[in-house]
């Protein structure tokens, strides 16, 4: 499998609050089947993003680790005015591995109705935005429609792996459910920021997955749509949308 959004660099943002945390996290992860991890920290008001730091981390990771594993940096990218206009400026300073996939993450209090142009302006650039779990934010919960719009205009989502499983509460679940039912999503990833509350896991989400949804989608959705990304390459897996 591979993991497409996790906070595993110590000390640099919200995630992994130690090297032996961080290196845990991948030895977790890698016995939980993952076999490529894309490091994402924060790019936002809170946690300025570094790319070069954050690359010499990874680097540093993948040497400490002691387990078989890929990886890959990227950054889980705030979708603010000031965001934005650096991204279209330098996009391969943000987006996974200088690929043409962004995570993009929008707020929880406020989501212009521009937005649409806004994610328009990056597909005019060769750049796809990965909208990051849309099932966990409260406008989306109340809107979920507003997905399917993005979908329909070529933007890939992922969902978080234990919103499947009920971590992030019924609504988060529900809403993730729903967007499922009509082929909008695209990607399960970890999200993960520990060892415990949070962890770099996404074997029980697939196995959820291959229960309501059948294996095959399972396996799209955790292992070959997100290796396509890594890849740069188009997502083998991209239904047209379902809006019954």
């Amino acid at each position: 499998m591979v993991d497409i959004h996790s906070h595993i660099l110590p000390g640099i943002d919200d995630g992994a609050k130690s090297w032996d945390t961080a290196v845990e996290m991948v030895r977790m992860a890698a016995n939980d089947g993952i076999d490529h991890m894309v490091a994402t920290p924060h790019c936002n008001f809170e946690y300025a993003y570094d790319r070069h730091a954050a690359l010499q981390l990874l680097n540093r990771l993948k040497a400490d680790c002691g387990v078989a594993m890929n990886f890959s940096l990227g950054c889980d990218f705030h979708f603010s005015f000031e965001n934005i206009e650096a991204a279209l400026r330098d996009p391969q300073r943000y987006t996974i591995a200088g690929t043409g996939y962004l995570l993009v993450e929008f707020s929880d209090y406020g989501i212009s109705p521009g937005m649409l142009h806004a994610l328009g302006a990056f597909r005019e650039r060769g750049i796809t935005p990965i909208i990051t779990h849309p099932e966990r934010n409260t406008i989306l919960q109340r809107r979920p429609e507003q997905v399917l719009a993005y979908v329909s205009a070529g933007c890939v989502v992922q969902v978080t792996a234990n919103s499947l499983t009920g971590f992030w509460g019924e609504v988060a679940r529900a809403t993730a459910e729903w967007l499922l039912d009509r082929n909008a999503v695209h990607v399960i990833a970890s999200d993960a920021h520990d060892l415990k509350r949070r962890p770099p896991v996404l074997s029980d989400a697939r196995a959820r997955l291959g229960e309501d949804y059948g294996r095959e989608v399972a396996e799209w959705l955790c292992t070959a749509n997100p290796q396509a990304i890594v890849n740069n390459e188009p997502l083998p897996y991209f239904p047209e949308v379902c809006r019954v």
